[in-house]
């Protein structure tokens, strides 16, 4: 494993992170998703990424990871870099929701229960959600490292400007902001569009999420929709009509780039979400332990020919069919 600065922290992360959004709750498989945690660490990622309500049901992979990291490997938890958030909807009512001060002091409480910790390495803000002020929500997480409920904070899904006025408050605090986590793929790039800049100036690092697009970036949907795959499943976030014949066409002509590399589609997507210095890690989530050393043998080959980036520019662009 490869580690990266987080920004201008002393904190290093490996470039790939585990994330538990999907496959580690209480409808999932917990024999497999605790052989994918060890079979991570082994591997050396440190670092593991929750949130309060990753399932399904809400604040179960929290509960699953607990238990997994109790029932033997405890004793390595100062090598181990865990992360969790707080602001979309985990429970009802008026404080389960959103980027209050309340939702959040009350959801790091409730985390720290659930997966038995002293403290998170990483506490994020969520998301913003339009109507808290920014001071109100970065005050609580500045309230959260200061009672020792995290090391550091980081801020998530906040659009180029807020996440700007989010970082200078937390500098002005002197519990500056370690991290920025967005979702950043070939098929989702408003990263490069100004919150890159804003990490960039601000010192701090960036980790993206669904670097694969759900999965979408893999040859699973070279040739329709399989039974076992996310978008087969009406439950989860990617939903068949996402799947358009124009996506496919660019997955098929990205998969042949990726032949010529040697490498699985999915592979040269981590790759290429790699290539910029702005990226300190990737948060990839897998269903088993064969698609998690199928990605981190991505890191076998993470330089890319100029002709490569200049050819996979145009295909996503749509101007090659």
């Amino acid at each position: 494993m490869t580690y990266s600065y987080c920004g201008l922290s002393g904190l290093q992360l490996p470039l790939l992170s585990l994330g538990l959004w999907h496959n580690f709750g209480l409808n999932d498989n917990y024999d497999e998703a605790k052989k994918m945690i060890h079979l991570a660490f082994e591997k050396g990622i440190t670092h593991f990424d929750l949130a309060n309500n990753y399932g399904p049901p809400p604040g179960s992979a929290e509960s699953n990871f607990g238990e997994i990291l109790k029932d033997g490997l405890l004793s390595h938890r100062d090598e181990m870099i865990i992360s969790s958030k707080a602001g979309y909807l985990m429970w009802p009512g008026p404080y389960g929701d959103g980027s209050s001060r309340k939702n959040l002091i009350a959801s790091i409480n409730q985390s720290l229960k659930r997966t038995g910790l002293e403290y998170f390495d990483i506490f994020y803000s969520h998301r913003y959600d339009g109507i808290t002020p920014i001071e109100e929500t970065m005050q609580a997480l500045v309230d959260i490292v200061k009672q020792g409920k995290a090391l550091y904070i980081g801020i998530s899904n906040y659009p180029a400007a807020e996440a700007r006025q989010a970082m200078t408050y937390l500098q002005k605090q002197q519990v500056p902001c370690l991290i920025y986590q967005g979702k950043y793929s070939m098929l989702q790039r408003e990263p490069e569009e100004g919150v890159f800049d804003v990490v960039k100036k601000q010192g701090a690092g960036f980790i993206g999420f669904s670097p694969l697009a759900q999965g979408i970036l893999s040859d699973k949907y070279l040739n329709g929709i399989p039974r076992d795959s996310r978008a087969a499943n009406p439950d989860g976030f990617l939903k068949r009509e996402q799947i358009t014949q124009k996506v496919v066409s660019m997955v098929r002509q990205l998969n042949l780039i990726a032949e010529k590399r040697n490498q699985s589609l999915a592979q040269m997507a981590l790759a290429w979400a790699l290539r910029l210095d702005v990226v300190t890690s990737l948060i990839v989530g897998t269903r088993t332990q064969e698609q998690l050393q199928d990605n981190l043998n991505a890191l076998d080959n993470l330089n890319f020919s100029d002709d490569e980036l200049k050819r996979i520019d145009l295909i996503l662009s749509g101007a090659v069919i």
